[in-house]
Order: structure tokens, then sequence, then C-alpha cells
């Protein structure tokens, strides 16, 4: 029966992030890892020895020889589309960390070769799955707040010069982006999950003490088709360590702020009228060990289900360009110094 059936997973990216996806499959019953994969030998060995499956160093031979049905990709951000293309042509459903590309011609490439192909594309934005951000969401749904005012998303953490220099893509156009695209790009996709479609974005972004090509600081203002406005203040030099993941949405009959250092702990939720869910704020708060906070077990879950057919997917290759469109948009009107509408008009 499909909804009994087991699906193997290989994993190509063996670096920081990849430890949430090994803890996150090995939790799951219906999951199983078959096979790793990374360019550096000792990252895939160590990561093959200790979750006892064949490594490789080649991606194309891990493609070729694993028996994996769907692919999870933890790869610099700039290989994903041409590694997720690779892995839809060998008929694999494709696990995607966020951002899906860095680019609206790959995101687009990435989206139409898994729908050649007839596979799954979920692109990995785990923290909608947390407790409070669900809280949050139903709020908006059921209109709790009324005509919504203003949005505000602030991300103050700390990236020291270490961790740009741990590896040569890190902070770079081609394969990263700054800290918008690559730790931000969580928090530009809630804010537009939450809101709506964003009409048009103006935008700061500077360069202020990482030897790095892209931004580590940067602000974003957005207008949203509903008439809303909203911000988004990224850094990463908060000091000395990482501050605070917040998002605060102010409406005319409701004010509500989930912050912690993930979006992890509802700080402020007053609403004019009562509803169940006032019962789940002091639970809904979670201590996750790392901002990557506890949603990519959740996030596994949806993807078994989905396969299983018994889900849709809570964010698919489309949800994900999306805020990728938006990201672009952010860093088109920094560049120019001109408010930029959305859609993009031309392909970035």
């Amino acid at each position: 029966m499909a909804s009994e059936k087991t699906f193997r997973i290989a994993l190509v990216g063996c670096g920081r992030i990849s430890k949430n996806h090994f803890e996150a499959i090995d939790k799951i019953d219906g999951l199983e890892l078959v096979a790793v994969s990374d360019t550096d030998a000792e990252r895939a060995k160590q990561a093959g020895t200790q979750w006892k499956v064949p490594y490789f160093t080649s991606y194309e031979r891990m493609l070729e020889e694993s028996k994996a049905e769907i692919v999870t990709i933890a790869t610099p951000s700039g290989l994903h589309p041409e590694q997720g293309v690779a892995a839809a042509k060998a008929g694999k459903h494709v696990v995607m960390e966020k951002p899906m590309a860095i680019s609206l011609t790959g995101a687009d490439s990435l989206v139409q070769a898994c729908d050649k192909a007839g596979v799954q594309l979920f692109v990995v934005k785990q923290n909608r799955l947390n407790p409070p951000i669900q809280l949050l969401k139903r709020a908006v749904d059921r209109n709790r707040f009324g005509r919504i005012y203003l949005a505000s998303c602030t991300v103050h953490w700390a990236r020291p010069q270490e961790y740009y220099d741990q590896a040569p893509w890190r902070g770079t156009w081609e394969f990263d982006g700054g800290a918008f695209m690559n730790q931000a790009s969580h928090y530009v996709d809630l804010i537009q999950w939450l809101m709506g479609p964003v009409e048009s974005v103006m935008a700061k972004t500077a360069t202020l003490a990482r030897r790095i090509e892209t931004e580590d600081t940067g602000i974003a203002i957005l207008k949203f088709r509903s008439g809303a406005l909203g911000t988004i203040e990224v850094t990463m030099l908060a000091y000395p360590r990482n501050l605070e993941g917040s998002l605060t949405i102010l409406g005319e009959k409701g004010s509500a702020k989930v912050g912690g250092t993930a979006v992890n702990k509802i700080e402020h939720w007053e609403f004019a009228d009562p509803d169940d869910d006032d019962k789940l704020v002091e639970s809904a708060n979670t201590s996750p060990p790392s901002v990557y906070g506890l949603g990519h077990q959740g996030y596994y879950r949806n993807v078994l289900a989905v396969l299983r057919g018994e889900a849709k997917p809570d964010t698919d290759g489309r949800a994900g360009r999306k805020s990728l469109e938006l990201i672009l948009g952010i860093y088109e009107s920094a560049k120019t110094g001109r408010e930029v509408p959305l859609p993009l008009r031309s392909q970035v």
C-alpha cells in the first residue's frame, strides 16, 4: 500500500545544515537514508560512516548508483538548479534547501524540469512549521487582526568573519548571495506568506564589517497589495551573538509578535475577540537548539505524506520562487536606488 511505503533518500552537501536533515530523516518511520555525497572526500566519508550509508564524492555517481527515490540538496545555493534538474532527469523527487536558486531563470528551470519529469519539488521552509508561526498564520487567515496596517521582520544575527572564511563560496554573488538571500531568506518567505503579495519594495544594503562580496546588513520597505506596509531589517553583525529573529503584525483588532532567536516564541498576543487558539500560546513556545529551529522533522513528515498521496506540499517550487523574487527585488532596489514593482518585469 502507498500509505505504508518507505522512501529512500540520498543527500548531497554534508556541510553545516546537513545535520538537521540527517537527524530529521532518522526520526521518521517511512524515510530511509541510503547515500550521501560531498566533493570534500573527508566530509562525505564522515557522514557516510556516522549514518552507516555508502558515501560518494561524485554527485552524478550517487544519482546513478544509489537506489534513492528522493534527493535532498544541501549544497551552495548557486549549484541548486543544476543539481535539482539532474535529480529530476534521473526520476527522483527533490528536497531543496533554501533558497531554491539565486536567479529566477535558475528557479524556473528547476520547476520546469520537475514538472516535466513528473516528480515533486519541495523547497525547505521549515520555519513555517514553527508552532508560534502556525498560530500567527491562523490568526491572519481567520481575520483576527481585522485590517492589517504594518508587518515588521527583524533578523539581528551574528556571523563572524570565520563563518564566511570556512568555505570559499560563502558571501559570494555566484554561489551564495548575502544576508537577505541566505540567512534571512526564511523571514522574507514568512512575511510574504503571512501578508500576501508584495506590490513594491525599496531597499538599502551595505557591507559594513565582513570581507565578503555581498551584504552583511540591509533594510527593505515593502508595500503590500493589501495596502499594508512592511519592513525587513537584517544584519549579521549583532554583538556578540544572535539576538533576535522576530515577526510583528499590527492590525485594527489585534497585535502579535513572534520573537526569540528564530521565531520560536510568542512575545505578544492580543486580540479584540477571543479564540480557542489563545489557550495554545504558552505551549507553542519552543527552545530550538539553534536558529534553524525544529521544523526539519515536520518538513520531512509533509514530504512523506505528499509522496504517499495523503497531503499537499507545504512549500513547493512555485512557493519557493515567490520569496526568491522578493529577495531579487530587494537587491535590484538596493542597486538602483529605486522603488521596484513586483512581479519583476525581467528575468533576473
